[in-house]
C-alpha cells in the first residue's frame, strides 16, 4: 500500500484503525451497525491502495471478520453482508476480468508526449480509470487535450472526478462504450485483455488514432511507439491501422 511499509504491515495498520474507529464510535453512542459500516467503508477505501487483488481482499475484509469472530456485538447474521456489499460497490464482479485497479505511475507516461503529439483538444480516453492516476499522468505529457475517464464502479468513478474536476469521467463499461470518437485510447489492464483491445480499437478508432498500452503489448502487433517509462515499464504504442508482427508469423 505505501513503499515504506512491507507487507502485512499496511493490513494491520487499517485493521487496527478500523478497530479503533468501531470501538470509539459505539462508545460516544453511535449504534453498532452504523459504527460497523462507516468502519467497514474505511477499511474498503484503504484496500485501493493495496497493490495487487488478494492484498485488497485482505485489507477489506480483515476487520469485519475479526469483528464477526469476535462475538463483540450480537448483530442478526444477515447484517454481515453488508460488508460484502460494499465491497461488490468498489469492486463490481464484471469488472473483475479486467484489472481491478492498477494505478498508473505519476512519471508512468513520460516521453509520451513527444512520441505521440496531439493537436489542442484532441480527445483523449483512459478505459478503466480507477482513482485517476493515469488521467494525472496523461495530463502531465497532453496539458492541452481534452480528458476522458471510462470507470465501471461508480464509488471509484466518484472519487476519479472528484481528484481529476478537469477531466470528463462518467461511469460506463469500456467494451460496450463507443471509441470511435477519440484520438487516443490509453489502458493500463491484465495481458489477458490486450487482445480484446486491439479489436476493438480496430474496429471502432479512426485511421491515425492510437491505442497505448502501460506495461503489457497487444501479442502479434509491431508497436509504433516503445518507450520506458517509470522504474522501467514499457509503454506502447500502436497507430490506426495497425501492422501485423512478421517476426511473429
Amino acid at each position: 500500500m505505501t513503499a515504506s511499509l512491507s507487507w502485512p504491515l499496511p493490513a494491520l495498520l487499517v485493521w487496527a484503525l478500523a478497530w479503533g474507529f468501531f470501538l470509539a464510535s459505539v462508545r460516544l453512542g453511535l449504534h453498532p451497525l452504523a459504527a460497523l459500516l462507516l468502519a467497514c467503508a474505511g477499511g474498503v477505501l484503504s484496500s485501493l491502495l493495496a497493490p495487487n487483488w488478494w492484498r485488497r481482499a485482505l485489507v477489506a475484509a480483515g476487520f469485519p471478520l475479526s469483528l464477526a469472530f469476535s462475538g463483540l456485538v450480537g448483530l442478526h447474521p444477515t447484517v454481515w453482508l453488508l460488508p460484502l456489499a460494499l465491497l461488490l460497490l468498489v469492486y463490481p464482479l464484471n469488472a473483475w476480468r479486467d484489472a481491478p485497479l492498477f494505478p498508473t505511475p505519476r512519471n508512468g507516461l513520460r516521453g509520451l508526449g513527444q512520441g505521440v503529439p496531439l493537436g489542442v483538444g484532441s480527445s483523449v480516453l483512459e478505459a478503466g480509470c480507477g482513482l485517476g492516476d493515469g488521467l494525472i499522468a496523461l495530463r502531465q505529457v497532453y496539458p492541452e487535450a481534452t480528458l476522458h475517464g471510462l470507470e465501471w464502479s461508480w464509488p471509484l468513478r466518484w472519487l476519479c472526478a472528484l481528484r481529476c474536476p478537469w477531466a470528463r469521467v462518467r461511469r460506463g463499461d469500456i467494451w460496450c462504450a463507443d471509441w470511435s470518437g477519440y484520438r487516443m485510447v490509453y489502458l493500463f489492464q491484465r495481458p489477458e485483455s490486450m487482445g480484446r483491445a486491439q479489436a476493438k480499437a480496430a474496429a471502432e478508432l479512426a485511421p491515425g488514432a492510437w491505442l497505448v498500452s502501460l506495461e503489457f503489448p497487444v501479442p502479434g502487433l509491431q508497436p509504433d511507439l516503445a518507450l520506458q517509462g517509470d522504474r522501467g515499464r514499457p509503454v506502447w504504442g500502436y497507430q490506426v491501422p495497425f501492422r501485423q508482427n512478421t517476426a511473429a508469423l
